[in-house]
Protein backbone atom coordinates (compact mmCIF):
# COMPACT_ATOMS: atom_id res chain seq x y z
CA UNK A 1 0.00 0.00 0.00
CA UNK A 2 2.79 2.28 0.67
CA UNK A 3 2.74 5.49 -1.74
CA UNK A 4 -0.61 4.71 -2.60
CA UNK A 5 -2.88 7.67 -2.98
CA UNK A 6 -5.80 6.42 -0.79
CA UNK A 7 -9.17 7.74 -0.14
CA UNK A 8 -10.44 6.19 3.64
CA UNK A 9 -13.90 5.88 3.93
CA UNK A 10 -14.50 8.07 7.74
CA UNK A 11 -17.86 7.14 9.39
CA UNK A 12 -17.55 8.97 12.59
CA UNK A 13 -16.59 5.04 13.85
CA UNK A 14 -13.95 4.12 15.96
CA UNK A 15 -12.82 0.79 13.12
CA UNK A 16 -13.07 3.73 9.95
CA UNK A 17 -10.54 6.07 12.58
CA UNK A 18 -7.96 3.14 12.91
CA UNK A 19 -8.23 2.20 9.20
CA UNK A 20 -7.19 5.21 8.19
CA UNK A 21 -3.94 5.69 11.12
CA UNK A 22 -2.99 2.13 9.65
CA UNK A 23 -3.07 3.70 6.04
CA UNK A 24 -0.92 6.91 6.94
CA UNK A 25 1.80 4.22 9.22
CA UNK A 26 1.62 2.19 5.97
CA UNK A 27 3.16 5.27 3.77
CA UNK A 28 -0.03 5.98 2.05
CA UNK A 29 -1.18 9.65 0.91
CA UNK A 30 -4.73 9.23 2.57
CA UNK A 31 -7.95 11.34 2.56
CA UNK A 32 -10.92 11.07 4.59
CA UNK A 33 -13.64 10.70 2.56
CA UNK A 34 -17.56 10.98 4.69
CA UNK A 35 -20.71 9.73 2.60
CA UNK A 36 -23.74 11.67 4.30
CA UNK A 37 -26.30 9.27 3.65
CA UNK A 38 -29.59 10.54 5.53
CA UNK A 39 -30.74 13.66 7.55
CA UNK A 40 -29.52 13.86 10.95
CA UNK A 41 -26.11 11.66 10.46
CA UNK A 42 -24.28 15.29 10.84
CA UNK A 43 -22.78 13.89 14.51
CA UNK A 44 -20.71 10.84 12.22
CA UNK A 45 -19.67 13.66 10.06
CA UNK A 46 -18.40 15.80 13.10
CA UNK A 47 -17.22 12.86 14.96
CA UNK A 48 -15.16 12.00 11.60
CA UNK A 49 -13.73 15.51 10.87
CA UNK A 50 -12.24 15.71 14.32
CA UNK A 51 -10.42 12.13 13.17
CA UNK A 52 -9.60 13.83 10.01
CA UNK A 53 -8.03 16.78 11.95
CA UNK A 54 -6.35 15.41 14.40
CA UNK A 55 -4.38 13.11 12.01
CA UNK A 56 -3.56 16.13 9.60
CA UNK A 57 -5.58 14.59 6.56
CA UNK A 58 -8.00 16.28 4.00
CA UNK A 59 -11.37 15.59 4.75
CA UNK A 60 -14.71 15.48 2.24
CA UNK A 61 -18.15 14.99 2.66
CA UNK A 62 -20.28 13.61 0.35
CA UNK A 63 -23.84 14.49 0.14
CA UNK A 64 -25.34 11.03 -1.07
CA UNK A 65 -28.63 11.66 0.61
CA UNK A 66 -30.60 11.48 -2.72
CA UNK A 67 -28.74 8.35 -4.22
CA UNK A 68 -29.20 6.25 -1.21
CA UNK A 69 -32.87 6.69 -0.74
CA UNK A 70 -33.09 5.63 -4.35
CA UNK A 71 -30.28 2.80 -4.32
CA UNK A 72 -30.84 1.60 -1.09
CA UNK A 73 -33.89 2.72 1.14
CA UNK A 74 -36.67 2.32 -1.75
CA UNK A 75 -34.92 -1.48 -3.02
CA UNK A 76 -35.31 -1.83 0.83
CA UNK A 77 -38.91 -1.20 0.93
CA UNK A 78 -40.07 -2.64 -1.81
CA UNK A 79 -38.50 -5.77 -1.48
CA UNK A 80 -40.62 -5.60 2.09
CA UNK A 81 -43.98 -4.81 0.66
CA UNK A 82 -43.02 -8.11 -1.75
CA UNK A 83 -42.93 -10.36 1.41
CA UNK A 84 -39.25 -10.72 1.54
CA UNK A 85 -36.55 -9.64 4.13
CA UNK A 86 -33.85 -8.13 2.57
CA UNK A 87 -30.21 -7.08 3.85
CA UNK A 88 -29.80 -3.62 2.78
CA UNK A 89 -25.89 -3.49 4.11
CA UNK A 90 -25.30 -6.08 0.86
CA UNK A 91 -27.06 -3.23 -2.00
CA UNK A 92 -25.24 -0.61 0.15
CA UNK A 93 -21.79 -1.91 0.08
CA UNK A 94 -22.07 -2.84 -3.82
CA UNK A 95 -23.81 0.22 -5.07
CA UNK A 96 -22.61 3.35 -2.27
CA UNK A 97 -19.81 2.55 -0.27
CA UNK A 98 -17.65 0.70 -3.32
CA UNK A 99 -19.25 2.37 -6.09
CA UNK A 100 -20.61 5.86 -5.37
CA UNK A 101 -17.16 6.29 -3.01
CA UNK A 102 -15.37 4.82 -5.75
CA UNK A 103 -16.30 7.06 -8.15
CA UNK A 104 -15.35 10.06 -6.13
CA UNK A 105 -12.48 8.62 -5.28
CA UNK A 106 -10.82 8.15 -8.65
CA UNK A 107 -12.04 11.34 -9.03
CA UNK A 108 -10.02 13.13 -6.62
CA UNK A 109 -7.25 10.82 -8.24
CA UNK A 110 -7.18 8.14 -5.52
CA UNK A 111 -5.82 4.57 -6.47
CA UNK A 112 -8.37 3.31 -4.23
CA UNK A 113 -10.56 3.18 -1.14
CA UNK A 114 -9.76 1.65 2.30
CA UNK A 115 -12.75 0.90 5.21
CA UNK A 116 -12.67 -0.26 8.26
CA UNK A 117 -14.28 -3.87 7.32
CA UNK A 118 -13.00 -6.31 9.07
CA UNK A 119 -12.08 -8.72 5.84
CA UNK A 120 -8.54 -9.67 4.42
CA UNK A 121 -7.98 -9.43 0.83
CA UNK A 122 -5.20 -11.57 -1.30
CA UNK A 123 -4.49 -11.98 -5.43
CA UNK A 124 -4.13 -15.30 -6.56
CA UNK A 125 -1.10 -16.16 -8.91
CA UNK A 126 -4.14 -15.76 -12.00
CA UNK A 127 -5.10 -12.19 -10.83
CA UNK A 128 -7.90 -12.90 -9.42
CA UNK A 129 -9.55 -10.97 -6.05
CA UNK A 130 -10.34 -12.64 -3.20
CA UNK A 131 -11.87 -12.26 0.21
CA UNK A 132 -10.92 -13.85 3.02
CA UNK A 133 -12.30 -14.18 6.95
CA UNK A 134 -10.98 -11.66 9.30
CA UNK A 135 -8.50 -12.72 11.78
CA UNK A 136 -11.09 -11.58 14.53
CA UNK A 137 -13.75 -14.30 13.80
CA UNK A 138 -16.41 -12.03 16.48
CA UNK A 139 -15.95 -9.14 13.73
CA UNK A 140 -15.58 -10.85 9.98
CA UNK A 141 -17.70 -9.06 7.94
CA UNK A 142 -17.36 -10.98 4.61
CA UNK A 143 -20.65 -12.10 4.14
CA UNK A 144 -22.01 -8.31 3.24
CA UNK A 145 -19.03 -8.19 0.98
CA UNK A 146 -19.60 -10.95 -1.29
CA UNK A 147 -21.44 -9.12 -4.19
CA UNK A 148 -18.25 -6.94 -4.51
CA UNK A 149 -16.88 -6.96 -8.17
CA UNK A 150 -13.78 -7.67 -9.27
CA UNK A 151 -12.70 -3.81 -9.98
CA UNK A 152 -13.75 -2.60 -6.80
CA UNK A 153 -11.64 -5.29 -4.41
CA UNK A 154 -8.90 -4.25 -7.23
CA UNK A 155 -9.30 -0.64 -5.82
CA UNK A 156 -10.40 -1.44 -2.35
CA UNK A 157 -8.15 -1.93 0.87
CA UNK A 158 -8.91 -3.57 4.43
CA UNK A 159 -6.38 -2.43 7.37
CA UNK A 160 -8.37 -4.26 9.65
CA UNK A 161 -8.20 -7.65 8.67
CA UNK A 162 -5.68 -8.60 11.05
CA UNK A 163 -6.73 -6.84 13.75
CA UNK A 164 -8.89 -7.63 16.74
CA UNK A 165 -11.67 -5.35 17.87
CA UNK A 166 -9.96 -5.07 21.22
CA UNK A 167 -6.57 -3.98 19.28
CA UNK A 168 -8.27 -1.49 16.86
CA UNK A 169 -9.68 0.36 20.49
CA UNK A 170 -6.41 0.03 22.04
CA UNK A 171 -4.63 1.77 19.32
CA UNK A 172 -7.61 4.38 19.05
CA UNK A 173 -6.95 5.44 22.39
CA UNK A 174 -3.38 5.44 21.97
CA UNK A 175 -3.90 8.15 19.44
CA UNK A 176 -6.66 10.02 21.33
CA UNK A 177 -9.11 9.35 18.82
CA UNK A 178 -12.60 10.95 20.42
CA UNK A 179 -14.27 7.68 18.91
CA UNK A 180 -11.93 5.56 21.06
CA UNK A 181 -15.31 3.77 23.04
CA UNK A 182 -17.47 4.44 20.91
CA UNK A 183 -20.52 2.08 20.55
CA UNK A 184 -20.38 -0.01 17.66
CA UNK A 185 -23.81 0.25 16.08
CA UNK A 186 -26.15 -2.58 15.46
CA UNK A 187 -28.99 -1.79 13.92
CA UNK A 188 -29.71 -0.87 9.84
CA UNK A 189 -27.81 2.71 10.06
CA UNK A 190 -31.32 4.22 8.40
CA UNK A 191 -33.53 2.72 11.22
CA UNK A 192 -31.19 3.44 14.41
CA UNK A 193 -34.23 2.15 16.85
CA UNK A 194 -34.42 -1.06 15.05
CA UNK A 195 -38.38 -0.46 14.95
CA UNK A 196 -38.64 -1.40 10.84
CA UNK A 197 -42.65 -1.54 10.99
CA UNK A 198 -42.68 1.95 12.23
CA UNK A 199 -40.26 2.93 9.62
CA UNK A 200 -41.95 1.29 7.01
CA UNK A 201 -45.35 2.83 7.80
CA UNK A 202 -44.10 5.99 7.67
CA UNK A 203 -42.14 6.13 4.25
CA UNK A 204 -45.92 4.40 3.49
CA UNK A 205 -47.65 6.98 4.59
CA UNK A 206 -49.93 4.73 6.93
CA UNK A 207 -50.61 1.37 8.08
CA UNK A 208 -50.66 -1.74 5.87
CA UNK A 209 -53.69 -3.70 5.50
CA UNK A 210 -54.39 -5.85 8.10
CA UNK A 211 -55.16 -9.79 6.56
CA UNK A 212 -55.62 -12.78 7.99
CA UNK A 213 -53.04 -15.67 10.15
CA UNK A 214 -53.83 -18.78 8.29
CA UNK A 215 -52.12 -22.19 9.13
CA UNK A 216 -50.89 -24.62 6.45
CA UNK A 217 -54.30 -26.16 6.18
CA UNK A 218 -55.88 -23.17 6.10
CA UNK A 219 -57.28 -22.38 9.11
CA UNK A 220 -58.04 -19.18 10.09
CA UNK A 221 -56.18 -18.00 13.58
CA UNK A 222 -57.20 -14.46 13.89
CA UNK A 223 -56.04 -11.39 11.85
CA UNK A 224 -52.51 -9.69 11.10
CA UNK A 225 -51.47 -6.06 11.25
CA UNK A 226 -49.79 -5.94 7.87
CA UNK A 227 -47.23 -8.26 6.29
CA UNK A 228 -44.24 -5.69 6.86
CA UNK A 229 -44.64 -6.73 10.44
CA UNK A 230 -43.57 -10.16 10.41
CA UNK A 231 -40.50 -12.30 9.19
CA UNK A 232 -40.16 -15.60 8.68
CA UNK A 233 -39.76 -17.95 12.28
CA UNK A 234 -41.22 -14.97 14.03
CA UNK A 235 -43.66 -16.81 17.40
CA UNK A 236 -43.34 -13.32 19.58
CA UNK A 237 -45.57 -10.82 18.90
CA UNK A 238 -48.43 -12.25 16.94
CA UNK A 239 -50.60 -10.91 19.45
CA UNK A 240 -52.74 -14.56 19.18
CA UNK A 241 -53.97 -17.06 22.01
CA UNK A 242 -52.53 -20.52 20.58
CA UNK A 243 -53.04 -23.43 22.24
CA UNK A 244 -49.84 -24.60 20.94
CA UNK A 245 -46.88 -22.47 19.68
CA UNK A 246 -47.39 -21.74 16.05
CA UNK A 247 -44.57 -19.54 13.77
CA UNK A 248 -44.29 -17.45 10.74
CA UNK A 249 -43.72 -19.79 7.75
CA UNK A 250 -44.58 -17.87 5.27
CA UNK A 251 -45.70 -13.98 3.64
CA UNK A 252 -48.61 -14.65 0.80
CA UNK A 253 -48.63 -10.78 -0.61
CA UNK A 254 -51.39 -12.56 -3.39
CA UNK A 255 -54.19 -12.45 -1.09
CA UNK A 256 -52.54 -10.69 1.81
CA UNK A 257 -51.93 -13.67 3.91
CA UNK A 258 -49.61 -14.58 7.13
CA UNK A 259 -49.30 -18.38 6.61
CA UNK A 260 -48.47 -20.07 10.06
CA UNK A 261 -46.96 -23.71 10.90
CA UNK A 262 -45.23 -25.47 13.34
CA UNK A 263 -41.42 -25.07 14.18
CA UNK A 264 -40.38 -28.50 12.14
CA UNK A 265 -42.24 -27.01 8.82
CA UNK A 266 -39.97 -24.25 9.19
CA UNK A 267 -36.76 -26.79 8.34
CA UNK A 268 -35.90 -27.32 4.68
CA UNK A 269 -32.94 -28.61 2.87
CA UNK A 270 -33.06 -26.72 -0.19
CA UNK A 271 -33.28 -22.97 -1.55
CA UNK A 272 -32.47 -21.17 -4.70
CA UNK A 273 -30.52 -17.64 -5.29
CA UNK A 274 -30.60 -15.54 -7.45
CA UNK A 275 -28.30 -12.68 -8.39
CA UNK A 276 -25.66 -14.32 -7.75
CA UNK A 277 -21.75 -13.46 -7.69
CA UNK A 278 -18.75 -15.29 -7.43
CA UNK A 279 -15.01 -14.12 -6.74
CA UNK A 280 -12.34 -16.78 -7.48
CA UNK A 281 -13.80 -17.39 -10.42
CA UNK A 282 -16.96 -15.93 -13.16
CA UNK A 283 -19.07 -19.17 -12.96
CA UNK A 284 -20.01 -22.37 -11.05
CA UNK A 285 -18.77 -24.53 -13.86
CA UNK A 286 -20.11 -28.05 -11.92
CA UNK A 287 -22.25 -28.82 -8.55
CA UNK A 288 -19.46 -27.92 -5.37
CA UNK A 289 -19.28 -28.77 -1.92
CA UNK A 290 -18.91 -25.40 0.11
CA UNK A 291 -19.89 -24.35 3.66
CA UNK A 292 -23.18 -21.91 3.00
CA UNK A 293 -24.99 -19.13 5.78
CA UNK A 294 -28.36 -17.80 5.11
CA UNK A 295 -27.87 -15.58 8.24
CA UNK A 296 -25.23 -12.95 8.88
CA UNK A 297 -24.62 -14.64 12.22
CA UNK A 298 -24.97 -18.37 11.26
CA UNK A 299 -22.52 -20.53 11.75
CA UNK A 300 -21.56 -21.85 8.52
CA UNK A 301 -23.19 -25.21 6.95
CA UNK A 302 -22.28 -28.51 4.35
CA UNK A 303 -23.90 -27.76 1.34
CA UNK A 304 -23.77 -28.48 -2.42
CA UNK A 305 -24.24 -25.57 -4.54
CA UNK A 306 -24.98 -25.98 -8.09
CA UNK A 307 -25.62 -23.03 -11.04
CA UNK A 308 -28.72 -23.68 -12.69
CA UNK A 309 -28.79 -20.95 -14.97
CA UNK A 310 -26.87 -17.80 -15.60
CA UNK A 311 -27.47 -16.21 -12.70
CA UNK A 312 -28.98 -18.57 -10.51
CA UNK A 313 -28.28 -21.11 -7.95
CA UNK A 314 -29.67 -24.27 -6.14
CA UNK A 315 -28.16 -25.04 -2.87
CA UNK A 316 -28.84 -28.08 -1.23
CA UNK A 317 -27.62 -28.54 2.38
CA UNK A 318 -26.19 -31.82 3.91
CA UNK A 319 -29.20 -30.82 7.08
CA UNK A 320 -32.29 -29.04 7.50
CA UNK A 321 -32.10 -25.33 7.82
CA UNK A 322 -34.88 -23.64 9.85
CA UNK A 323 -36.75 -20.02 8.74
CA UNK A 324 -34.69 -19.53 5.35
CA UNK A 325 -36.15 -16.45 4.28
CA UNK A 326 -36.45 -15.00 0.52
CA UNK A 327 -34.81 -11.71 0.26
CA UNK A 328 -32.02 -12.47 2.30
CA UNK A 329 -28.04 -13.39 1.72
CA UNK A 330 -26.99 -16.93 1.00
CA UNK A 331 -23.15 -16.67 1.18
CA UNK A 332 -20.58 -19.08 -0.05
CA UNK A 333 -17.26 -20.21 1.99
CA UNK A 334 -14.18 -22.53 1.61
CA UNK A 335 -12.59 -22.77 4.81
CA UNK A 336 -11.33 -18.85 5.03
CA UNK A 337 -12.22 -18.30 1.92
CA UNK A 338 -15.26 -16.33 0.63
CA UNK A 339 -16.84 -17.57 -2.28
CA UNK A 340 -19.87 -15.66 -3.15
CA UNK A 341 -23.34 -15.56 -2.99
CA UNK A 342 -26.81 -14.77 -3.92
CA UNK A 343 -30.12 -13.26 -3.11
CA UNK A 344 -32.34 -15.97 -1.57
CA UNK A 345 -35.67 -16.84 -3.83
Amino acid sequence: MANETILAAMSGGVDSAVATHLLQQAGCTVMGGTLWLRDGGEDEVNDARAVADRLGVAHHVFDLRGEFEALVIRPFIEAYERGETPNPCVICNRTVKFGLLLERARALGCDGIATGHYVRREQTPSGRWLLRRAADAHKDQSYVLYSLSQEQLSRSRFPLGELTKAEVREIAEAEGFINARKRDSQDICFIPDGDYGAFLERAHGGPYPTGEFRTLDGEVKGHHRGLIHYTIGQRKGLGLALPAPLYVCAKNTADNSVILSDNASLFTRSLTARAINFLPFDRLERPMRLLAKVRYAQAAQWATVEQIGDDRVHVEFDEPQRAIAAGQAVVFYEDDYLVGGGTIE
